[in-house]
């Protein structure tokens, strides 16, 4: 079987229904069937956005802030950092102090440790959407790189920057830095469409050309940037949009956007 980076597209979009809550909401006002601990139980962890995850571990919120809620402030925190926050920086959360800090960065430092993303080979676009798909339910576009080897086996998956709900500022010095740092010899870009929709803007376009230019000057090899959200995703590469990209020198100077 031939085992290298895409080789085949099927053109086919994956369907994922994440029944995330409005966090406006308390738990309490949906049906038994339908609360976090229920689904878990009957569909698993996979149906579960980080929210329901997050708030099954937290188990309560407290007078005025409900678990879900609580669940998108540790979220956002967690987005915020590159690795795992601080436990003390986590417990410094209104509702959480240090038992659920503790339990929290255990969870992640032990999740980390047993199945991170590490190590997975990349083949086709779905396997770097199985990686990614979970930051779909995000409020906010998130940008993201993954960091690869030779073999295309991910070293590393992080959040680059965070920006509005339609659009995030990307420079080509963030996306890097902490893959040359990995050593890596490939990387992936990727983010996620609050709107709903996949459809590359010309600013996307435009982010996709200065990244892969200058991944060609670091000598990394610029595979893929995936636009994603929580029921489907694009890819550049298998769309063939990689080989139609504006050339870098005819855009100009201009604010680095993703839309």
């Amino acid at each position: 079987m031939n085992n290298s980076i895409y080789p085949d597209f099927f053109g086919q979009l994956e369907v994922r229904d994440t029944g995330d809550f409005p966090l406006v909401q308390r738990l309490q006002a949906y049906p038994l069937a339908d609360r976090p601990r229920e689904r878990l139980f009957h569909e698993g962890p996979a149906a579960l956005s980080d929210y329901e995850l997050l708030a099954i571990l937290l188990n309560t919120g407290i007078k005025g802030k409900n678990v879900i809620a609580l669940a998108g402030e540790i979220l956002a925190l967690i987005d915020l950092n590159k690795d795992i926050p601080p436990v003390r920086e986590l417990a410094l959360i209104r509702g959480m102090g240090k038992f659920k800090a503790s339990a929290v960065v255990a969870m992640l430092e032990l999740g980390r440790r047993r199945w991170g993303s590490a190590g997975i080979k990349i083949r086709n676009p779905s396997d770097i959407y199985s990686i990614i798909r979970h930051h779909a339910d995000r409020k906010q576009e998130h940008f993201l790189c993954l960091s690869l080897n030779g073999a295309h086996e991910v070293l590393n998956t992080r959040i680059v920057t965070s920006g509005l709900v339609n659009r995030t500022i990307v420079h080509p010095r963030e996306v890097f830095t902490d893959a040359i740092g990995d050593r890596a010899a490939a990387v992936i870009v990727a983010h996620n469409h609050p709107s709903g929709s996949i459809q590359p803007s010309p600013e996307d376009d435009e982010i996709t050309s200065r990244l892969k230019s200058a991944a060609d000057i670091l000598g990394l090899h610029f595979l893929d940037h995936l636009i994603f959200t929580d029921l489907i995703w694009f890819s550049y590469r298998e769309s063939g949009r990689l080989d139609t990209l504006p050339s870098p020198e005819t855009l100009g100077p201009a604010p680095m956007t993703a839309n």
